[in-house]
């Protein structure tokens, strides 16, 4: 069976623990879109994690995990997160590759970073992981897959054509250094040795594994208001969000995801640029964040500290909608335990009328958040593992977004750690 765990919002959702929790019971794990510029922070046995290529199942022995065609390969990082997960007593996981994942290549980095100090004031709060060059060079038919690593002529031959384009921009537009063909090569050379022992046909890898009928995971990266299609687009990332890509990132048929878990906060938070409605600030919203999370809510891969805001439903519901939920996981529900009073956002206000469904950017921009204000539970629920042993306030809390966003609510994320587990 095909499960697919994905975001419902703007990421950091907390899809890392619950695809650490649902590891247990699965055979394989697979990142199918995204690279290094997002993370997943797992806390578990063998201590607290900051994952950024790495499936979130790494952790159980019995897993595989696999990098899908869809990803941005970065390969050093790749092979420094393994090596720093061993040497943290984590037993070396077994790791598949996709031979058609393209590669990160060194310039896409220089380009993200020199695009986000060209637009100065104007930049989309890019990670500068390199993700919107490569996808960039994807579409534009001059990226690197991994499999024409292990062609050397070929290879030599299409770097010096890729880098003419680059090296106009370079020259023009950044006015930086230019790119050498024979230096590219020779780190490619570099990137092959590291990669070699982990590349397969993944996709023919999980067809068989379906065929067998095992438990798959597909892990999302980032969340539905994220993507370049559904999302608050330009301020979006580069690759699809959504549990429907799921099938074209991880090289599987569409109809074989039969479960689709979308990860919701029990608050909102948001890391770059944006429309963020429910948006809070100055005193509430430095509470909230120190409180937050598993050390406080600051981004995995960046350590920038991030909006808060009190839950949307607006957002939420679209978000849950277009990833096509079937469960929600509900995270981080401990964390409001120290309010009295807990506003929930169930409409936007545009140009005078009240909505609840979500606009386009344009629309968003002049959206008011309509808050409904909740009773709090003024208590500590880690530890519960009943629905039921929940205080009833925070039991009325979590039907009532149930109700609003209109997706049932299975899983409660009720502690950072693997056990802080409620099934509804």
């Amino acid at each position: 069976m095909v499960k697919a765990i994905v975001g419902a919002n703007w990421g950091d959702e907390g899809k890392g623990k619950i695809t650490d929790t649902l590891a247990k019971e699965s055979d394989i794990i697979v990142r199918f879109q995204g690279g290094a510029n997002a993370g997943h922070t797992i806390v578990n046995n063998y201590g607290k994690f900051a994952l950024h290529t790495l499936p979130s199942g790494v952790f159980y022995g019995h897993t595989t995990s696999i990098i899908g065609n869809g990803v941005a390969l970065d390969i050093p990082k790749l092979v420094h997160e393994i090596d720093d997960v061993v040497a943290k007593g984590v037993p070396k996981p077994k790791i598949l590759v996709s031979n058609r994942a393209q590669i990160v290549m060194p310039y896409h980095i220089l380009f993200d970073t020199y695009e986000e100090a060209r637009l100065a004031g104007k930049s989309f709060g890019s990670t500068k992981s390199g993700i919107a060059p490569f996808y960039s060079d994807k579409y534009a038919k001059i990226g690197f897959q991994v499999s024409e690593l292990f062609d050397e002529d070929a290879l030599k031959e299409k770097i010096e054509r890729v880098i003419v384009q680059k090296n106009v921009l370079l020259e023009h537009l950044y006015h930086q250094p230019l790119l050498k063909a024979d230096e590219i090569f020779r780190t490619l050379m570099e990137y092959k040795e590291m990669i070699e022992p982990y590349v397969c046909d993944t996709s023919a890898y999980l067809y068989q594994a379906i065929k067998d009928g095992k438990n798959i995971l597909l892990e999302g990266q980032l969340g539905s208001l994220k993507d370049p299609d559904h999302g608050i687009y330009p301020m979006v990332t580069s690759s699809s969000t959504l549990a429907g890509y799921g099938a074209i990132g991880a090289g599987i048929p569409p109809y074989e995801i039969k479960k689709i878990i979308t990860v919701c906060k029990a608050y909102s938070s948001a890391v770059g640029a944006g429309a963020f409605v429910s948006e809070i600030f100055g005193e509430e919203a430095d509470e909230l964040r120190r409180r937050g999370g598993d050390g406080g809510e600051y981004g995995a891969t960046t350590g920038r500290p991030r909006r808060m805001g009190w839950f949307d439903c607006v957002a939420s519901k679209y978000g849950c909608r277009v990833q096509g939920t079937t469960d929600v996981a509900f995270t981080v529900l401990d964390v409001l335990g120290y309010l009295d009073e807990i506003p929930v956002c169930t409409g936007y206000e545009i140009n005078g009328e009240v909505t609840t469904d979500f606009p386009t950017t344009t629309l968003l921009e002049k959206a008011k958040p309509v808050l409904e204000t909740l009773p709090g539970w003024k208590c500590d629920i880690r530890g519960i593992k009943k629905y039921e042993d929940l205080p009833e306030n925070c039991r009325k809390y979590i039907e009532f977004v149930e109700k609003h966003i209109g997706f049932p609510i299975t899983i409660i994320s009720n502690g950072p750690g693997r056990d802080d587990i409620i099934y509804r």
